[in-house]
This record gives structure tokens, C-alpha cells and sequence, in this order.
């Protein structure tokens, strides 16, 4: 029996996921969690009373977030792209990138776009511009230290790049990219290019009317 992943199409957590089963052809059973009284986001809260997707679930074992998800992918639904490395120091490598996009990236991103989705009254500009400030300090760490061509922690595909793909995607739109930083929009290119990736954003485009900040006529 198939992996079941309760998933939203336009979520960037989900998208991490939805790129690394995609990038070993994984066979898995897809409860999208959109929609008003959806019965899957009912089954999802049963599963894991935090109600936080995505989730993935296979034989009665429950696996949530996504960075774990992947491994456990890797470890149970072995495929062709290995995406943590055998080398100890290099998956030490990949997965101290997979925290800065998560945390670094990711988190400030949720920031701003949390902020637009407040009441009236409760939002908070203070951590917007913290956000921002977050955001360009980790886009200048990675024009600094990414490499031409390569993805973020070397010549293969990695977690790491799991984790950057819809983080980097988001965050142009809420936090543009400056065009001073042609190693990192270039590897936001790459990353846009990859099939796995590219599948991921071709099923979140009906949903793009949930971004609150508007989306730029672009990707």
C-alpha cells in the first residue's frame, strides 16, 4: 500500500516534500487538504492533534515535517536521486543547509505573509521589518556562499535544494531578490527549471489567489 501525504498544493512545506517524492517517481496516495470541512483535514487532525501539513503516513506510522518526511522517504521508498548523501560529512553539509532555508528563509517569509492575514488592529509592522532585515541578510549569505551552477551543496541535488526551491520562490515574491545578487537569482532560476520543482508549481498556480500579497506576473 502506497505512503498517504496530506498535502496543499500551494504550501511551501508541502511543496519541499512533493519535490522529493517527485524526483524518485514515488507512487503515494495525495489528500489535498484544500477546501472549507474538508474530510482529509478532519483525518489529518485525528492523526496529529498540531494540524500542521505536511504529514505522511504508511502503516499506521505517522511521519510529520517535512525534513523528516524526506529521510524517511530516503530511507523506506529508496529511489534513483539520493537527496542525503552516504558521506557523513556531506549530509552534515546538506542538512545544515536544509535548517538556513528553513530557518532563515522560510520563517521570515511566513512572517510577512502571517502579518497581511491578521486582523486589523493585530498586525505587526516591528517584526515585518525584522523579517525583511532576516531576509536580506540570509540572500546575501547565500550570493556569498553559493557556487555558480552547482546546487546549494554541491554538484547534486540535495535536501538542501528540497528546502530551497519553494522558500526562495516565495520569498521573491514577498522579499524580491535583488538584482545585485545574480548568483542566487540564477540559482532561483535552476531551481524553477527542475522538473520535480516545476511539476510542484504547475499544481499550486489555481491556487495563487491565497497569496495576500499578490502575486507578480511572473514563474
Amino acid at each position: 500500500m502506497a505512503p498517504i501525504l496530506y498535502s496543499h498544493p500551494f504550501s511551501s512545506y508541502c511543496q519541499k516534500v512533493l519535490i522529493a517524492l517527485y524526483e524518485n517517481g514515488t507512487q503515494f496516495d495525495y489528500r489535498n487538504l484544500d477546501g472549507a470541512d474538508n474530510p482529509a483535514m478532519r483525518e489529518l487532525e485525528a492523526l496529529w492533534p498540531m494540524k500542521k501539513f505536511p504529514l505522511l503516513v504508511e502503516n499506521d506510522r505517522v511521519v510529520m515535517e517535512a525534513s523528516i518526511i524526506i529521510e524517511y522517504l530516503q530511507i523506506h521508498h529508496a529511489g534513483p536521486a539520493r537527496l542525503l548523501p552516504e558521506d557523513a560529512e556531506h549530509a552534515l553539509e546538506v542538512r545544515k543547509l536544509d535548517r538556513f532555508f528553513d530557518n532563515y528563509v522560510h520563517t521570515p517569509l511566513q512572517a510577512i505573509v502571517g502579518e497581511r492575514l491578521r486582523p486589523a488592529g493585530h498586525r505587526d509592522a516591528y517584526g515585518v521589518d525584522a523579517a525583511r532585515r532576516t531576509l536580506d541578510r540570509a540572500y546575501a549569505w547565500l550570493e556569498a556562499n553559493l557556487r555558480q551552477g552547482d546546487w546549494a551543496a554541491g554538484t547534486d541535488f540535495s535536501l538542501a535544494d528540497c528546502a530551497a526551491a519553494p522558500a526562495l520562490f516565495y520569498a521573491d515574491w514577498a522579499h524580491p531578490i535583488s538584482q545585485g545578487m545574480p548568483i542566487l537569482r540564477a540559482y532561483r532560476q535552476r531551481l524553477l527549471a527542475r522538473p520535480s520543482f516545476a511539476r510542484a508549481v504547475d499544481e499550486a498556480r489555481p491556487y495563487r489567489h491565497y497569496f495576500p500579497l499578490g502575486t507578480p506576473d511572473r514563474d
